[in-house]
This record gives C-alpha cells, sequence and structure tokens, in this order.
C-alpha cells in the first residue's frame, strides 16, 4: 500500500510536466519537475523495482508508475525532437550558415548540476541620480582576448524586485564563450515607474560607451537581453532608443503587450498581475491607458527593429505565451529577423537550471543568436 501510495504523489507531482500549476507553491514545483527531470524518473523507478518484492497492489501500483515514468520523461524526449531542428531553423531565420552540425541537447548532461568556476565579476556604478539614486552593474568580463561583443542583462522581479546577482549561469557561460556580460539593477516599482527602467538602460549604454576600452568592449555589438519583466524593459529599449551599435534583442517569457495583458490578468493564487502592472506602469488601464500603450513592445515594432529571439514555454503561468505568439506575429509582418524558441512543458523561470532539458535548448539557441547577430 505504501509503494502505491507513493506513486499516486508522484504520479500527480509528474502531471506538472503536461499542465499548469495551480498554486505559486506548484508552479515553483513545477521548475524543479520539468528542469531536473531525472531526480523524479530515478525516484519512480526506484519505486517501480519494488514492486518484484510486493503483492499487494501490485498491478495497480505498476501501471501507476510507468504512467508516471512517461510524464517525468516527456520534457526530455520533447526536448530531444526540438533539438533535431533548431538548428537548422535559426540558422534559416538569421541568414547563417555555420556548415557545423551541434548538439543542442545531451542527455548525459541532464545529470549535471553545477557549472565551471564562475567567472571572476566586478561590481561597478554606472549612474548617480540627482535624487541620491546609485545603480550599479555586474560585469562578467570575456575571457577572449580583444575587444568582444556585450550582452547587456535585465533581471526579472515583477518590475519591483530582483536584482543583477540573478540568475548567474548563464552570465558565466556566456563570458566563458567570449562575450562581455554587464547585468545591470534598475530602478524599481513602485517607487519608480515606467519609462524609468528604460532610462537606466540608456545610461548603462552610454557608461559602457565610455568605458568601452578598459572593459574590452566592441561597440558595435551591444546585445539587450531580458527575463519576465525585464524582458519587457530590454524589448522596450531595443525598439525604441535605437541605439548605435545595438544588434539584438533576447526576450525570455516577457509580456509584449500590456494592454492586452491587463485585460487577461494571471491566476490571482500564483500572481496579482494587475495589482503589479498598476506600480509598475502608473495606476490600473482604464485610467492611464496611454502609459500601458506606450509600455507595450509590441506597439513599437517596425522593418528597422533589431533581430530579436524569443523563448517562452506554452505552460508559463505568469506570463501568458500568448504575448510572445503577438510578438511572432508582429515581427514576421514586419519582416525583422526573429525565431521564436517554443518549449511545450516549460513554465516561467525554465532556466534556472542550464542543464535541464529548458536550459540546454534556450542556452544553445542564445549562444547561436549572439554569433549570429555579432559577427
Amino acid at each position: 500500500m505504501t509503494r502505491l501510495i507513493i506513486l499516486i504523489i508522484l504520479f500527480l507531482l509528474s502531471l506538472l510536466a503536461v499542465l499548469r500549476a495551480p498554486t505559486y507553491h506548484l508552479w515553483l514545483l513545477a521548475i524543479a519537475v520539468t528542469e531536473f527531470p531525472i531526480i523524479f524518473v530515478l525516484g519512480t523507478l526506484i519505486m517501480l523495482c519494488t514492486g518484484f518484492w510486493t503483492s499487494k497492489y501490485q498491478l495497480a501500483g505498476t501501471v501507476v508508475g510507468f504512467v508516471t515514468l512517461i510524464l517525468f520523461l516527456s520534457p526530455i524526449l520533447r526536448s530531444y525532437m526540438i533539438s533535431g531542428y533548431i538548428q537548422q531553423d535559426m540558422e534559416k531565420a538569421f541568414d547563417q550558415n555555420t556548415g557545423e552540425s551541434t548538439r543542442p541537447f545531451s542527455l548525459g548532461k541532464l545529470f549535471r548540476l553545477t557549472l565551471n568556476g564562475p567567472v571572476k565579476t566586478k561590481t561597478i556604478t554606472y549612474i548617480k541620480y540627482a535624487d541620491g539614486t546609485s545603480l550599479s552593474l555586474d560585469y562578467f568580463p570575456s575571457q577572449l582576448q580583444g575587444k568582444r561583443p556585450c550582452v547587456i542583462v535585465v533581471h526579472g522581479g515583477s518590475w519591483s524586485s530582483g536584482d543583477s546577482k540573478q540568475l548567474p549561469d548563464l552570465n558565466n557561460y556566456l563570458a566563458r564563450k567570449g562575450y562581455n556580460v554587464a547585468a545591470i539593477n534598475y530602478r524599481l516599482a513602485p517607487k519608480y515607474q515606467a519609462p524609468a527602467p528604460v532610462e537606466d538602460i540608456e545610461n548603462a549604454f552610454i557608461y559602457l560607451k565610455q568605458r568601452a576600452d578598459e572593459l574590452g568592449i566592441d561597440t558595435n555589438n551591444f546585445v539587450l537581453m531580458g527575463r519576465s519583466a525585464g524582458a519587457q524593459i530590454a524589448l522596450l529599449a531595443a525598439y525604441t532608443l535605437h541605439k548605435k551599435g545595438l544588434k539584438g534583442a533576447i526576450d525570455f517569457y516577457g509580456p509584449t503587450d500590456m494592454v492586452w495583458g491587463y485585460s487577461i490578468p494571471s491566476n490571482p493564487l500564483i500572481m496579482n498581475s494587475r495589482k503589479v502592472m498598476d506600480d509598475y506602469v502608473g495606476g490600473p488601464y482604464p485610467k492611464v491607458p496611454d502609459k500601458y500603450a506606450a509600455s507595450s513592445p509590441l506597439f513599437f515594432v517596425n522593418k528597422n527593429s533589431v533581430p530579436t529571439l524569443i523563448i517562452h514555454g506554452t505552460n508559463d503561468v505568469l506570463v501568458s505565451w500568448i504575448h510572445s505568439n503577438k510578438l511572432d506575429t508582429r515581427l514576421a509582418e514586419n519582416g525583422v529577423k526573429h525565431y521564436w524558441l517554443k518549449l511545450p512543458w516549460a513554465t516561467h523561470g525554465f532556466d534556472y537550471n542550464l542543464y535541464g532539458p529548458g536550459g540546454q535548448l534556450s542556452t544553445f539557441a542564445v549562444e547561436l543568436f549572439l554569433n549570429a547577430v555579432t559577427r
């Protein structure tokens, strides 16, 4: 009986690999289920094997166990399928032909938990405002010699929290691959509201260009990358600031249509999205509709917009994948080079583990995109 109960619990957990999490804590658990699947697969296999020494409820437990095993394996199988065409599709989208065939996904990497040692970083104050506010960035220098491209990373956190220390593994990875990475802090809501963070990005650009020789930056090759709320900020900056030397934007599950997003709020058991947007934009949509439009990257896409990489899971419970679908359509209508890496199993924050199914594919996509737009 104990075996059956444990397998039923594991089965309920495995549903998070195919269904959207209904509560905040289950969303966090969904990240673990989908991006650390080997742990759950091995646990299920152990419980299945114990069936050889029990007779009561053996068949029921075994059936539940096999279904559970398939569900836990589904992110791995889907990732393997996507890895079969992602390089070809991305090279076509960005007019690149490396002539090399790489492996976007490796089963062996699923067993890894940590990267090599982190790159030595430095914290730099890049702007001091008249009201006394100072903003800093964490700088991950390229591990290759010479002037190298620079990726400006904008953290997530519902516009009101988070900092430049967030999810550093990709920053370290890119630095080892020859990219400078500047992970910035920006002014947070509700004290500061839109468009303050976009202004902060502009000031980060100014600072990095002024210190380019010292920091080893090729000023002709900047790319903006953001996650969640940070992706909205990064996209809006990319499409409105028109900074010289900006070659592309990377959008990890960001809201692109703030007007539509306000009309379709997220599950309140996970996040009060309207309250979050009110604090950032400066009020509810009916009172400040123009500010919601002005904060929507989607509305600023035109034929001159920079190439864009979109990465979003369709199991996202915080920011609907419809935002990415809208952006994908608008970019296509304007003839802008872009690619949408759509991950059917992935939820918000799936890239926490670079070695997970989604983490491996998104890291590959980011690197290929950077190689294409900064070549």
